[in-house]
């Protein structure tokens, strides 16, 4: 990726979550970018951590720059399928088909991308399915 991409990409997380600490949206980004990656390279389903989601939420609003980098790392666009789980403000959706953290973590690794371990809450359970607040598996529960 180009460098000017990365930099306005990475000013506009930290513009629109003032909240992250002045390191993460490099991270947040590298993360983004690691995950796409291994996108590329599986035909297993994977989905990003919450920070990470940030980063690739971002780049798809550049959609030419997003497009022209999905067809040089993957061949193909890489689309965006939102998991419409029960509990997150999505009535009426059928039951969560999320994918374990530690599935994408994997295929990130076998890709040969460094993980970027806080992002992805490794080490917090070994079967989180990202299901986010009042989950009977979250780590701080």
């Amino acid at each position: 990726m180009p460098e000017e991409l990365f930099s306005r990409l990475t000013a506009r997380v930290a513009f629109e979550h003032p909240e992250l600490a002045p390191d993460m949206p490099v991270r947040i980004l590298d993360q983004a970018l690691a995950f796409l990656g291994a996108c590329a390279v599986t035909t297993e389903p994977i989905g990003p951590s919450d920070l990470v989601d940030i980063g690739w939420h971002t780049f798809i609003l550049y959609t030419r720059d997003y497009e022209a980098f999905c067809d040089r790392v993957a061949g193909r666009f890489i689309h965006h399928r939102p998991d419409d789980a029960p509990g997150d403000g999505w009535p009426n959706t059928p039951e969560s088909a999320a994918v374990p953290i530690s599935n994408t973590v994997e295929t990130i690794r076998a890709a040969g991308y460094r993980l970027d371990a806080d992002l992805w809450n490794v080490g917090a359970t070994s079967d989180c399915t990202q299901c986010h607040a009042g989950c009977t598996d979250s780590p701080g529960r």
